[in-house]
C-alpha cells in the first residue's frame, strides 16, 4: 500500500510543552514512539490555545475515524495518559493512535501503522472538543 503524506498537525502553545516533555521521558521505554511523537511536533503549526480550531484534534476531543482498510468507524477521545481508558473510549496521547490523532483536523486521511506492524488508511471523519483544551498540568 502506498504511504499517504501525512496531513497538516496543528498543537496550542501549552500541549506542545507538554507534549515534548512526555515523549522525552518515554524515549528510553518506547523509543520508536516517543520518535514518531517529537517527528509529529516538530512539523506542527503551534497556536495560542484560545485561536485553536474546534475541528482539530485536542487533548479532550472526541474524534471519530475510519479504518478504511477494516472499513470500521471508531470514536477515541484523546486524553493525557494518566487519564486513559481504552475499554471507556479515552486513548492516550502516548500511544499509537494519540500520537496519530493529535493535532489532525476532520477530513484528514493519512497512513497508519498498527502495534502489530500493519499499515492502515484512516480518515478523521469528526472532531468534536469535549472539553475545553487545559493548559498544561
Amino acid at each position: 500500500m502506498a504511504r499517504t503524506p501525512r496531513p497538516p498537525v496543528t498543537i496550542t502553545s501549552d500541549t506542545l510543552d507538554r507534549l515534548e516533555r512526555l515523549a522525552e521521558g518515554s524515549l528510553a521505554r518506547n523509543p520508536d514512539l516517543a520518535d514518531r511523537l517529537l517527528t509529529e511536533l516538530a512539523r506542527a503549526r503551534v497556536l495560542a490555545p484560545e485561536r485553536m480550531p474546534a475541528d482539530v484534534a485536542a487533548i479532550g476531543s472526541a474524534v471519530t475515524f475510519r479504518d478504511e482498510t477494516m472499513g470500521r468507524e471508531q470514536t477515541v477521545v484523546l486524553v493525557w495518559p494518566e487519564d486513559a481508558d481504552i475499554a471507556a473510549g479515552r486513548a492516550s496521547v502516548l500511544t499509537p493512535i494519540g500520537v496519530a490523532l493529535i493535532g489532525l483536523r476532520a477530513g484528514a486521511r493519512f497512513t497508519w501503522d498498527t502495534r502489530a506492524g500493519e499499515t492502515r488508511e484512516l480518515t478523521v471523519l469528526t472532531v468534536e472538543r469535549a472539553d475545553p483544551v487545559s493548559p498544561a498540568a
